[in-house]
């Protein structure tokens, strides 16, 4: 696996996380300390700021999962990627978006740039 293979596949472990600790660990996994999320919805800066930007999703759709739709496209120290938020329940995608995501020399990601392409209501 790559160094972006893998980044991408922790940004998504990240998002799917099912309880607070889990949630912290993948968050601290995927990012750097002072790692930063930003979207048309929102801006949140450090693991706790990215942690609670993830559990504000899942409250908003409970039952969700974000997925990897296509394949990576990489360069350099960036990753852009598209996704889909799906219902487990019914597999309705009532969002979708793509990232840009920032690589640390370490594979942790530094920065992440989101836009939707579909959003909910």
């Amino acid at each position: 696996m790559t160094m972006h293979e893998d980044a991408v596949e922790r940004y998504f472990t990240a998002w799917n996380a099912v309880t607070p600790e889990e949630l912290a660990e993948a968050v601290a996994s995927a990012f750097t300390e002072d790692g930063t999320y930003t979207d048309p919805l929102g801006d949140a800066q450090g693991h706790e700021g990215i942690a609670a930007a993830i559990a504000g999703a899942h409250e908003q759709f409970p039952g969700f999962t974000f997925e990897l739709t296509g394949k990576p496209d990489a360069h350099h120290h960036l990753v852009r990627f598209t996704w889909d938020l799906v219902s487990s329940a019914d597999g309705s995608s009532p969002a979708a978006g793509f990232d840009v995501i920032t690589l640390a020399d370490d594979g942790r990601i530094t920065g992440v740039a989101g836009f939707l392409d579909r959003r909910p209501g």
